[in-house]
């Protein structure tokens, strides 16, 4: 990174329908029970996932109904726009900015397709000007979160004095799906909900972290692990292989050779801020990276409060980390399709 990029602003937004665990595994076993044998083996993971509780883009009983594309992508747009929006604004307030003083805007969405794309539906209500840079990104998945931020930090070093705006947004409980039920849609439905986040950027700028660096690694014959398939109905997520044991085995090596590649060692990071998958993820990740058992703290409860978000979930807990004080180093790192690991070292400011 040739200058020191400031993240000066960190702001979260959730949809206003929250969804309890206990409620939504009763749902699922009245939709599941007599259409997928194996569902009274799987029901537990309602209660090992480590959710209380998570928020929703729709209301409980829309997901209740079959639904096709047309609808998915109606509640997507009204839904991604709203919480775009939202997250936007409150981190441009703490920024102490204003639309109007935005350069460059980086999306990061891959659980709905629009196209005009999310920023430039949201240009009106939060004043971007008309020369501001769009560069909406989708398939980034779950890495979206750490590899979005390490782009609009590059975004923000290559050209003196801009500011830039990322945002990802989520919406992974529109994955829902009752046509075909599988083990991957169980625990889909066991964990995934619903939110966005927001950063302002800027080269020389104060913040409460700088970016020092990025790195991302993929490893090999790795496509089956995580992703979405595509059919007449939506888009349906893939878990054809488990990830917990994939990261336990493989996160470290790719860790270790990811901070050599800036003179670092695991053993320089006085935090390693994580995306949650859950609870299993969580433990493998701790596990591989030497943490220690319930180091993850924040980790876990993020994704207890607001379950798997896909891309926006690793900076909530980048956000609670912060406002619990940020140590010296910190690595924000998430797991991803391809399959991808991305990380972004941060220095507290």
């Amino acid at each position: 990174m040739p200058r020191p990029v400031g993240l000066i602003s960190l702001a979260t937004a959730e949809p206003r329908h929250e969804l309890l665990q206990s409620d939504v595994a009763a749902a699922a076993r009245g939709v599941f029970l007599d259409r997928f044998p194996q569902f009274e083996r799987m029901a537990p993971v309602f209660e090992t996932v480590g959710i209380r509780r998570r928020q929703a883009a729709m209301p409980m009983e829309w997901y209740l109904e079959p639904r096709g594309w047309p609808e998915r992508t109606a509640a997507y747009t009204e839904a991604a726009v709203d919480l775009f929006t939202r997250a936007a604004a409150a981190a441009l307030d703490e920024a102490g900015l204003t639309g109007a003083d935005i350069d460059v805007i980086v999306t990061v969405s891959s659980t709905g397709i629009a196209t005009p794309s999310l920023e430039a539906r949201a240009m009106g209500a939060l004043g971007f000007r008309p020369d501001a840079a769009r560069v909406p990104v989708f398939g980034l998945g779950c890495a979206g979160g750490a590899t979005g931020l390490a782009l609009a930090a590059r975004l923000a070093a290559a050209q003196p004095g801009c500011r830039v705006l990322f945002v990802t947004v989520e919406l992974c409980t529109l994955s829902f799906r009752m046509d075909e039920p599988s083990k991957a849609d169980i625990v889909a439905t066991a964990l995934f909900g619903d939110g966005a986040a927001a950063c302002v950027l800027q080269a020389g700028a104060d913040g409460f972290a700088q970016v020092e660096a990025s790195a991302e690694h993929t490893w090999p014959d790795t496509l089956d692990i995580m992703g979405w398939r595509v059919d007449p109905q939506g888009l349906g997520v893939i878990f054809a292989r488990a990830i917990p044991p994939f990261a336990r085995q493989h996160l470290r090596p790719a860790m270790d050779a990811m901070l050599a590649g800036q003179g670092l060692g695991v053993e320089d990071v006085d935090r390693f801020v994580c995306h949650p998958g859950g609870v299993k993820v969580i433990e493998a990740l701790e596990g591989s990276l030497d943490l220690g058992q319930g180091a993850l703290d924040h980790e876990r409860a993020v994704l207890a409060d607001h379950g798997n978000m896909s891309a926006p979930t690793v900076l909530y807990v980048l956000d609670r980390a912060r406002r619990a004080g940020l140590p010296r180093r910190s690595v924000a790192t998430a797991l991803g399709p391809g399959f991808t690991a991305s990380t972004v070292t941060l220095a507290a400011a």
